[in-house]
C-alpha cells in the first residue's frame, strides 16, 4: 500500500489548485484545496496497480490472455522449441491456461497454480473455460445472488464460459447453465467482460 507524505500531498495539491499571491509579500502562498481534491489524490496514491496487459510479439493479441488446452495431452517445455526439456505435461482437455509471453509459434503459459512453460499453440484453443476455485459454488439462474441456484459446482471443475458481465459470468456444464461469480472462477480476469 502507497501512503502520501505530507509534503507529497502538498506537492498534488499546490499543482491542483496553483499558487496565490500574499497580499504582505507578494510571494506565492499556496490555496487550500477541496476536501474531494485531497480525496482522490489519497485514493490514487493508495490504490492497487493494475495488472499490465501488452500485446503479444507474435499474435498482437492481449497478454496475459486466456485460452484452454486443445488436446488430451500438452507438454509444457522450459523454453520455445522443441530442444528444450519437457517440465510438465497438461493432461485434462478443456484446462484453463493463461498466456504469459509469445515466441514464434509458442505460447508460455500456466495454469490456476501457477505451473507452467512453453507450449506450442498448436495444442491451445481459443475456446474459453474456467475452473472453479470454490467448493460447491453455486450456479444460478440469474446474475443475481438471489436468483435461484440450479446446481453447484465442485472445486477444480472445468465448465465451459459463455458470457461475463462485471461480477458475474454465465458458464456451460454437463447441460447446466447459469451464471456464476467471477471471484469463485480461475480462467477470467476480474474486469473482462464480453458476451
Amino acid at each position: 500500500m502507497k501512503i502520501l507524505t505530507g509534503l507529497a500531498i502538498a506537492m498534488v495539491l499546490g499543482s491542483l489548485t496553483g499558487p496565490a499571491l500574499s497580499e504582505s509579500t507578494k510571494a506565492p502562498m499556496p490555496r487550500p484545496a477541496p476536501r474531494a481534491a485531497i480525496d482522490a489524490a489519497i485514493e490514487a496514491a493508495n490504490a492497487p496497480p493494475k495488472p499490465t496487459v501488452r500485446e503479444g510479439r507474435v499474435t498482437k493479441r492481449p497478454v496475459p490472455r486466456y485460452v484452454s488446452l486443445k488436446t488430451s495431452e500438452g507438454n509444457a517445455r522450459r523454453g520455445p522449441g522443441v530442444d528444450h526439456r519437457v517440465d510438465w505435461v497438461f493432461t485434462v482437455p478443456g484446462m484453463p491456461l493463461r498466456i504469459t509471453a509469445e515466441h514464434e509459434n509458442w505460447r508460455r503459459v500456466e495454469d490456476a497454480e501457477g505451473v507452467g512453460g512453453w507450449i506450442h499453440y498448436t495444442l491451445l484453443s481459443g475456446t474459453r473455460t474456467v475452473l472453479v476455485s470454490e467448493d460447491l459454488a453455486e450456479i444460478l439462474s440469474k446474475p443475481d445472488s438471489r436468483s435461484n441456484v440450479v446446481a453447484r459446482a465442485e472445486l477444480g471443475v472445468i465448465a465451459r464460459l459463455q458470457e461475463c458481465v462485471v461480477d458475474w459470468c454465465r458458464v456451460l456444464k454437463d447441460g447446466k447453465r447459469g451464471w456464476m461469480r467471477k471471484a469463485s472462477l480461475w480462467g477470467v480476469s476480474p474486469d473482462e467482460v464480453f458476451e
